[in-house]
C-alpha cells in the first residue's frame, strides 16, 4: 500500500474506533443492553458502500471526474449514519427528525464535487437542495410546519442565490440581474406573507 492508502486506512480505523467508543458510552448511560450491540452494527455495511464512492476522489487527486462520486457517496454514508444510530439505540423513530440530513448530505455532495472537479455550475444544485434542505431540518425539529406559510421564498430565493455565486466566477450581467430579480422577488413576496399574517411590525421595521 502507498503512503496516501496508509493515511486513509488509518483514519478510518480510527474513526470507526472513536463512533464505536461513542456509541458504547451512549448506549451505557441510557441503559441499552451491550450483549445485543454487534447485531446492532450492520448498518455499518451501508456504511461501507457509502465510503465505496467517497474514498476513490481523495486517492486518485488528477482525475477531476471521480469527485462526482461524491454525489451518491455523502447521502449513502449519511443513511448508514442514521440508520447506525437508531439500530444501536433502538430508536428507529430518530428517522422522523432527522430524514432531511439526507437532502443537506446530496447537497453537500454536488458542493465537494463542485470543488474538486472545479464545475462551478454544481453549485447551483448544492445551493438549492442545501437550503431547502436545512429549512426542512428546521421544521423537522421545531415540528413548525405550518411556517411554510412564509418560509416557501425559499426557492426564489435560493435560486437567485444560486445564480450570484455562479456569477462571481463567470461574470455575467444576464446572471447578475436574474440572480437579483429573484433575490428581490423573495423579500417582496416574505413581506407580502407576513403583511397578509398580520405580522405588520416587521414591514414597518423593513421600510
Amino acid at each position: 500500500m502507498d503512503r496516501k492508502s496508509l493515511v486513509f486506512v488509518g483514519t478510518g480505523l480510527v474513526f470507526l474506533g472513536l463512533l464505536s467508543l461513542g456509541v458504547i458510552a451512549i448506549s451505557a448511560m441510557l441503559g441499552v443492553n451491550l450483549a445485543l450491540l454487534p447485531l446492532r452494527f450492520w448498518p455499518l455495511i451501508v456504511m461501507g458502500i457509502g465510503l465505496l464512492f467517497v474514498v476513490p476522489p481523495f486517492l486518485v487527486r488528477d482525475k477531476p471526474g471521480l469527485g462526482a462520486l461524491v454525489i451518491p457517496g455523502f447521502p449513502v454514508l449519511m443513511t448508514g449514519a442514521i440508520l447506525l444510530l437508531a439500530s444501536v439505540l433502538n430508536a428507529w423513530d430518530v428517522w422522523s427528525w432527522l430524514w432531511p440530513m439526507e437532502i443537506i448530505a446530496l447537497a453537500s455532495g454536488f458542493l465537494f464535487a463542485a470543488i474538486y472537479a472545479q464545475v462551478i455550475w454544481l453549485l447551483i444544485p448544492a445551493i438549492i437542495i442545501g437550503l431547502n434542505g436545512l429549512t426542512f431540518q428546521f421544521c423537522a425539529i421545531t415540528g413548525l410546519w405550518h411556517w411554510w406559510a412564509v418560509l416557501w421564498v425559499i426557492e426564489p430565493l435560493s435560486v437567485g442565490l444560486a445564480l450570484l455565486a455562479v456569477n462571481v466566477k463567470v461574470n455575467s450581467k444576464g446572471l447578475s440581474i436574474a440572480g437579483l430579480i429573484l433575490c428581490g422577488l423573495a423579500g417582496a413576496g416574505f413581506m407580502l406573507m407576513l403583511t397578509v399574517l398580520g405580522a405588520w411590525w416587521p414591514v414597518a421595521l423593513v421600510g
